[in-house]
């Protein structure tokens, strides 16, 4: 699982300053649903998902001034660390910072829970918090202190399950459990036998759920949206509606480094070649310019599709440029295992055959061969490769 948030804080006269304060004091639970609040951060959720991390850090630590001891402004935080991490999650060097501003969070949350037990905005945070360091320790194989993480998780999310008079902000917990529930004993028969402890989930109704939040909550909208894109264009294979979402999400969000890979992905998947060259060729620049969250991982997505790409149109001389970029970018980020670099260095042989430059096509063959696990189809191809030559 993967993602949530983000908030900017847009002054407002000392009035209605006052009354949302005045509120909170009132009722600790009602942050999450304040109007005002909303109004305030939205810009900084927005640079937040932009990677404008600078400026949402600014406004989350007024937010921080104002609920010293609410878990809202501290999991913004995390969160902003999250979406550092997103783009290129090879880097470990936030991870402390994210785990350091959850575990905060947590702190606060669990002080609120401890004096109103059934406060469900203490729940959700609870959960989210604590989803949120799962999937950071299933990232780094972490993967016992996953399955607690996770098991924490769901134990909160079952108090505020099924509250249909609070805003779709609790839906998305719903959506997401009942969409995985069913698939990961679909797609992972081994975890069946684990999974029979919990209750049944409903993946159509999963969806649904979350494209409710995806069209009417205000802090959870944009994690739903980038679940729903990859439940879409992955798990169910409807690609064309995985596509609206992610160029929803780039256009919204242009400086998103994860958000604009994943949209030349399926640009490059549905056939739409020219405008995943287009996009390749900018996240290309980016990497080159030292564009925030631009890195590797971008790089060897964008380098093996434009070298599809100028293969296919017997641009050689560029295809040969961009498979060897993506061959560098992947063993900058121990990626040695992967299909685009595998299929780069093959792709590098196939076109030194045609070429006439046989020796080097058995050298990038051989490589090829060698870096795949047997079973694999690019070591079959580079194995009758071989054997051709």
């Amino acid at each position: 699982m993967r993602k949530l948030l983000i908030f900017y804080i847009f002054f407002f006269s000392a009035p209605i300053v006052t009354e949302a304060q005045y509120v909170i004091h009132q009722d600790s639970s009602i942050l999450m649903n304040n109007m005002y609040i909303q109004m305030e951060v939205t810009a900084s959720v927005n640079a937040l998902y932009n990677a404008e991390h600078a400026r949402a850090e600014k406004d989350f630590r007024w937010l921080k001034y104002r609920f010293p001891a609410h878990p809202l402004p501290y999991f913004l935080f995390g969160l902003n660390e999250w979406w550092k991490i997103m783009p290129e999650p090879q880097n470990t060097s936030r991870d402390g910072i994210m785990l350091a501003y959850m575990d905060t969070a947590l702190y606060f949350a669990e002080k609120i829970h401890e004096r109103e037990p059934e406060n469900i905005e203490a729940a959700f945070f609870l959960s989210a918090i604590h989803g949120f360091k799962g999937r950071l320790y299933a990232e780094r194989g972490s993967w016992t202190k996953a399955a607690f993480a996770a098991k924490s998780s769901l134990n909160y999310l079952e108090m505020s399950r099924g509250q249909k008079d609070l805003s779709p902000e609790f839906l998305f917990g719903d959506g997401l459990y009942n969409y995985y529930r069913e698939w990961i004993p679909e797609n992972y028969g081994i975890l069946k036998p684990i999974l029979r402890l919990f209750d049944e989930g409903d993946k159509e109704l999963g969806i649904k759920q979350l494209t409710t939040v995806s069209r009417m909550a205000f802090y959870t909208r944009t994690e739903a949206q980038y679940f729903l894109m990859r439940i879409l264009s992955v798990e169910e294979g409807e690609v064309y509606r995985g596509l609206q979402l992610a160029e929803y999400l780039h256009k919204t969000f242009p400086q998103n480094a994860y958000f604009h890979r994943y949209y030349a992905r399926l640009l490059y998947s549905t056939g739409r070649m020219s405008s995943a060259e287009a996009e390749c060729l900018e996240i290309i620049h980016n990497i080159d310019s030292a564009k925030t969250g631009y890195g590797p991982t971008s790089g060897r997505y964008a380098g093996f599709f434009l070298g599809q790409i100028y293969e296919r149109t017997n641009k050689l001389e560029e295809a040969k440029k961009y498979y060897k970029r993506a061959i560098t970018f992947s063993e900058s980020i121990d990626e040695e295992e992967a299909g685009y670099y595998l299929y780069s260095i093959y792709h590098l042989g196939v076109i030194a055959e045609a070429q006439g430059d046989k020796k080097l096509a058995k050298e990038y063959y051989k490589k090829a061969k060698k870096k795949a696990s047997r079973g694999e189809t690019v070591f079959d191809n580079a194995k009758d490769k071989l054997k051709e030559l």
